[in-house]
């Protein structure tokens, strides 16, 4: 068997073509406010990658950069600022933060109507009860692939590789409102191996490299690779990849599967939070 290559790339241009288009359409473009502390190269590098994807998608690009050394009333103070501007729809604070900040008490100063990364207590509370609610990037971007490639999820067993609040937990909470039989697998877990093959479908979001192989899957699973890993090799993911595809029906590619769904996820959530502060959504997946 030779696995389908899930293309993130491709799904995650048609999403920035459907939020820009009803972008378009609404009485005021959204306003995205990204608030980058200190100079790290990569947080850099991905805050301006999603300004320049914000503003091509017709939306309003409300940047703010701190220097490293701010203080954690002075950030505290801009969150507040901004959660309480009607014209700011979403908010998102580049995590990490440098240390003498804390960045569980910062993320609470977030409107959670405006927390675009579905971070906040409130937001993982929303997400638990199925009620509506912004649901963080990258799990929701697994959802999107999962339907673009056909999977079946309703009744089927799922599998998710790590427990961390951003991927694991609430990519276990989207599987089971779509009525998939979910397990949670860590670092505890006793024979991975063997759990993980019951699986219908696999996603491995556990940040260690490569370390689900061929032996984890059953024949025709769908297996989702949430990691990336900069190796002497090159990039890879918490999946081999190759061996794996030989086993799976369908599987995402490192880099180009996962990826560049997070910030196309993150475009519609900012397009969600201002049709939902217009009256004009009833629901949030």
């Amino acid at each position: 068997m030779s696995a389908t290559i899930i293309d993130g790339k491709a799904v995650a241009a048609r999403l920035r073509d459907e939020v820009a288009h009803e972008v378009a359409a609404l009485p005021r473009a959204p306003g995205l406010a990204t608030i980058l502390v200190g100079d790290d190269p990569a947080s850099a590098v991905y805050v301006a990658n999603k300004r320049r994807q914000c503003v091509q998608a017709g939306m309003r690009d409300l940047h703010r950069h701190l220097p490293g050394d701010v203080r954690q009333d002075q950030l505290g103070a801009l969150l507040d600022e901004l959660s309480a501007d009607p014209d700011v729809t979403g908010i998102l604070l580049q995590l990490p933060l440098p240390d003498h900040l804390d960045a569980t008490a910062m993320i609470a100063r977030i409107h959670p109507d405006k927390d675009v990364d579905g971070l906040t207590e409130v937001s993982a509370g929303r997400l638990a009860l199925g009620v509506p609610g912004l649901r963080p990037c990258t799990p929701s971007g697994v959802i999107e692939l999962l339907e673009h490639a056909g999977v079946q999820l309703e009744g089927a067993e799922a599998v998710v590789i790590g427990r961390s609040d951003l991927v694991g937990k609430p990519m276990a909470q989207l599987l089971l409102q779509r009525n998939a039989t979910v397990t949670i697998c860590h670092s505890r877990t006793r024979d991975l191996a063997r759990v993980c093959r019951r699986a219908d479908v696999v996603v491995a979001a556990a940040g260690v490299p490569r370390m689900i192989g061929a032996d984890h899957i059953k024949p025709g699973a769908a297996v989702i690779d949430v990691g990336i890993h900069r190796t002497d090799a090159g990039l890879c993911g918490d999946v081999d990849t190759e061996a794996v595809a030989e086993v799976a029906s369908a599987i995402t590619p490192v880099p180009g599967g996962v990826g560049p769904m997070t910030i196309a996820m993150l475009l519609r959530n900012t397009l969600t939070a201002a049709q939902l502060a217009g009256g004009q959504e009833r629901g949030a997946a």
